[in-house]
């Protein structure tokens, strides 16, 4: 039975206060940012105005711990709050995420006038610990040690109307030297497979026509529950699916992908032949330094495998320039393996210590100008292969799923975005009929650049989708309501994770 203190607290409906979340980190904490927008939705919150800047009612910050100066920002803001906060009464700041599970007592130490500090575990609890915080008028801590609830299940304010994430796992079992995930996000946990699929028809029933499958090890699902072959059985069942057109999954690690995860990619038709495989390193001497439990070889075999079942499929990657102790020639390892495997695109980072990680005190750290020499020779190699391989797709005739927000340049150049199957960015002519974002459009290319392409002649064909039904309806509903303030995430859909997260949460 729940008791009357863990229901979620009611606001005032004839005065509601208002909400922003500020989220950093990878995709899981983009999940989670929805899900706490929704819950203090749910509590009867609404968002602040487009364009207020820490200027609502509550501020949430949903934090990330992968970087080494993660503490330093989240502070910084904290502390530019401070002032506003003493000058508006009844104002309250929370602070979630992997930076809190880590930290603790610390954030309210440094910042007293935060009133509440939950963890990765318990993000359900917001709403109930910003009302004993209002009632007790002090801060809250609480930091649960193990999973509450699957993020999937809680409430939702999903940014996009038509494209949505789907925890299948949280948690990490590697213990890669570079990276405090498990420390914070625990060992791993598989959700149900049914309560998965349940969800996913759910969405479906919503307008909701692509998912993406996350998890910090994604493709480990099933070791939690005995099953070495769950994930590719749920890429299978994502397949029978009726109005589910595309499935998406991130980020895979090399040491679990299986013959049999690429046998139902190729075979199930609405999952995408896009793949995002972290390398991290080209250098078997650094991947056993980073304890990641492949090499050259290995990493290479799999990239052949799925361009044998799949030739047209995108393959994206992370690397991490200057690990400890990498050599030159550890460097032209990893760019002997870009060449080798043409990824369209790579999220490329330079090493940096994550504190409370193994690497951060290894001896052999490597010289920043050193380190920033080899990252531009990598970023020139792999800007040469990612124009290459786009130039290939000129000619070609592709669906694309229209984006919404995607093509900043879209009003001045006349153009929408979207989404091909591979998840290229195409932007392409408006055509004259209505183009709703979740419609599918079918175009040629006629141009390709490093990181997008363009279809610059008349669209081919429109077919106008439930997705975007759903997004006519819920834009209409939006319109009625104070204009809400985006959480400064990713686009839906596109699974690479983002640089903040590169080598910790999202980059397995």
């Amino acid at each position: 039975m729940t008791s009357s203190s863990d229901r979620s607290p009611a606001v005032d409906v004839s005065s509601p206060k208002t909400y922003e979340v500020r989220t950093y980190g990878c995709q899981m904490n983009v999940h989670d940012s929805e899900r706490l927008s929704g819950l203090l939705e749910e509590a009867g919150y609404v968002p602040a105005p487009e364009g207020s800047d820490g200027d609502a009612d509550v501020v949430v910050f949903n934090t990330c711990a992968v970087r080494e100066n993660a503490d330093n920002r989240l502070y910084g803001n904290l502390g530019r709050l401070a002032p506003r906060k003493a000058s508006r009464p009844g104002m309250q700041i929370a602070v979630g995420g992997c930076l809190a599970q880590k930290d603790r007592d610390t954030i309210v130490r440094k910042a007293p006038w935060v009133d509440v500090v939950f963890g990765t575990h318990n993000i359900g609890k917001l709403p109930v610990l910003l009302e004993r915080a209002r009632v007790q008028e002090e801060a809250q801590v609480e930091i649960a040690e193990s999973l509450e609830a699957f993020p999937s299940t809680l409430p939702t304010r999903r940014e996009s109307a038509y494209a949505a994430w789907v925890s299948i796992s949280v948690g990490c079992n590697n213990t890669c030297t570079f990276c405090i995930v498990p420390a914070l996000r625990g060992k791993e946990k598989d959700r149900r497979t049914g309560d998965i699929l349940a969800e996913i028809e759910a969405l479906v029933g919503e307008g909701v026509s692509e998912i993406t499958l996350l998890g910090q090890n994604v493709n480990a699902y099933g070791s939690d529950i005995g099953d070495r072959e769950a994930f590719s059985k749920l890429l299978r069942a994502c397949g029978s699916i009726e109005g589910l057109e595309r499935v998406r999954f991130t980020s895979p690690h090399p040491r679990d992908f299986t013959d049999d995860v690429i046998e139902a990619m190729a075979e199930t038709p609405n999952v995408m032949p896009q793949l995002h495989m972290p390398l991290q390193s080209g250098s078997d001497t650094v991947l056993k330094a980073m304890r990641r439990s492949y090499r050259q070889e290995r990493y290479l075999g799999i990239i052949e495998k799925v361009r044998a079942a799949m030739p047209d499929a995108a393959i994206s990657t992370d690397i991490i320039v200057g690990f400890p102790g990498e050599t030159e020639e550890d460097f032209e390892q990893t760019m002997h393996v870009v060449r080798q495997a043409r990824f369209t695109n790579a999220f490329t980072f330079q090493y940096s210590k994550r504190p409370g990680t193994p690497a951060a005190t290894m001896d052999g750290q490597i010289p920043k100008e050193v380190v920033q020499s080899r990252y531009e020779r990598l970023v020139a190699l792999q800007e040469e292969i990612s124009w290459e391989e786009n130039k290939k797709q000129v000619g070609r005739t592709l669906e694309l799923m229209v984006a919404e927000g995607e093509g900043r340049k879209d009003g001045a150049t006349h153009r929408l975005s979207g989404r091909a199957p591979d998840n290229r960015l195409v932007h392409f002519t408006k055509p004259d009929q209505e183009v709703r974002p979740g419609d599918v459009v079918t175009v040629e290319i006629t141009y390709a650049a490093p990181h997008h392409l363009l279809a610059e002649g008349a669209v081919l064909d429109v077919r106008r989708t439930r997705a975007g039904d759903a997004w006519e309806k819920r834009n209409a509903a939006e319109a009625a309501k104070p204009a809400g303030v985006m959480l400064g995430l990713p686009k839906i859909g596109i699974p690479e994770p983002l640089p903040a997260a590169t080598g910790g949460c999202a980059a397995h």
